[in-house]
């Protein structure tokens, strides 16, 4: 009986998730997957089980934030702070801190024992992911935490702010914005369907349906619509 109202509450939390902005979370993704979250395709459902991790992934941000607040030996300037706005994008740092000398963005990340033990360096997405933070804030350094969700170990990494990076993922998003408004899906990875981002793609079956190239969208829906009648 509870198991299913739990259930039942992560998956309606599903639905109509239509996006109408990017996130911090887009830069550098697949530029085909983040048009079809737009267009609200369909997609492969989330299991209640993992949904209730991304919760989880909450708490433990709680129990990073809450040493550092109560530590004399470095400053949260600021938690759960969001990057000024502007029309392209949105994000929340997890927080900035102060060594009583320089400024960092904080990002933390919580991963299974498996991930965890192999990671020698911050993971490719992460480091995008802060970059923007860095530039938005304007903050020269940040700090990727990673939290090993089976134990609490901890692993950091400081990431310099890389201007070239920022404007390069900036530019990538403003062109697929147009792309997004004009219909148009962006063509596949280059090392599709090999590329990790492709294992667990949610929009795996209609961007195998979609094929190679970029594809009008609306004679894409066509084709797929009258293919089931």
């Amino acid at each position: 009986m509870l198991k299913e109202l739990i259930d039942k509450f992560y998956l309606d939390r599903q639905k109509d998730r239509e996006q109408k902005h990017f996130y911090i979370t887009d830069a550098g993704k697949c530029g085909r997957a983040v048009f079809f979250k737009f267009k609200n395709a369909p997609r492969r459902e989330l299991d209640a089980n993992i949904l209730r991790l991304f919760d989880h992934g909450d708490h433990i941000h709680q129990l990073i934030m809450k040493p550092l607040l109560s530590t004399r030996d470095i400053h949260v300037v600021a938690s759960e702070v969001n990057i000024p706005p502007q029309e392209l994008i949105s994000g929340r740092a997890d927080a900035i801190l102060s060594d009583g000398s320089d400024l960092y963005v904080l990002d933390i990340k919580s991963m299974n024992s498996m991930v965890f033990r192999n990671l020698q360096t911050p993971k490719e997405e992460n480091v995008d992911q802060i970059q923007l933070y860095l530039h938005y804030f304007k903050i020269p350094k940040g700090i990727l935490l990673y939290v090993n969700k089976d134990n609490q170990d901890l692993k950091e990494f400081l990431v310099n702010y890389d201007k070239a990076r920022a404007l390069k993922l900036l530019n990538a998003l403003a062109e697929l914005k147009k792309k997004i408004d004009s219909n148009l899906i962006p063509d596949r990875l280059e090392d599709y369907p090999n590329n990790w981002q492709c294992q667990y793609c949610p929009f795996r079956t209609v961007c195998d349906q979609a094929g190679p190239g970029e594809v009008s969208w609306e004679e894409f829906k066509a084709k797929v619509q009258g293919s089931g009648d």
